[in-house]
């Protein structure tokens, strides 16, 4: 039995509610121990046997069936959720700056990594750092040059949800 948690894309903004309630029941029905959730983000922390794109389809499966809308599911172990917390690629953020990171649903290939690091410019940076990503903005979150678009061109095909590094470091403690 390992920790891990499950990141969930896109959830609790416009129509795209999952009440975490039942997320945390759906989780314990599938076997799954320890559940709690965090911040109403969709981030589920959970202790369970098996590999991380296992879990990821099985519980995207049943969260698709409650819910009824897509729910593409990313999950790492605690030890890479502490990683993404405690990487610091940047430094120290100044204040005003935005730091995200970025999960993949599956590694990076070589092409994807040139094609996120070249993204970079004055107000953005980017770093791939071992499965995940790094992104600063040197602005608010709204002031960023990468949009959609740019990242869909960048990771055709590999979806990908981003959580704020402040947020991480707080689940990280959780763990």
């Amino acid at each position: 039995m390992e920790r891990f948690v499950a990141f969930l894309r896109a959830v609790n903004v416009g129509n795209r509610r999952v009440d975490m309630t039942t997320a945390r029941t759906t989780l314990v029905s599938l076997g799954y121990e320890d559940v709690a959730s965090f911040v109403n983000s969709g981030n589920l922390i959970f202790t369970a046997s098996g590999e991380p794109p296992e879990l990821e389809d099985a519980i995207r499966s049943v969260l698709e069936s409650t819910y009824g809308f897509e729910l593409t599911t990313f999950v790492r172990t605690a030890a890479q959720v502490e990683a993404l917390a405690t990487d610091k690629p940047f430094g120290q953020i100044a204040p005003g700056h935005t730091h995200f990171a970025l999960l993949p649903l599956t590694p990076l290939t070589a092409k994807e990594r040139r094609a996120v690091e070249a993204m970079s410019n004055e107000r953005d940076a980017v770093v791939v750092r071992g499965r995940d990503v790094h992104w600063l903005i040197r602005a608010r979150s709204i002031e960023t040059s990468l949009g959609p678009r740019q990242w869909k061109q960048a990771l055709p095909g590999n979806p990908t949800t981003a959580r704020n590094v402040t947020m991480i470091e707080r689940l990280a403690a959780k763990l």
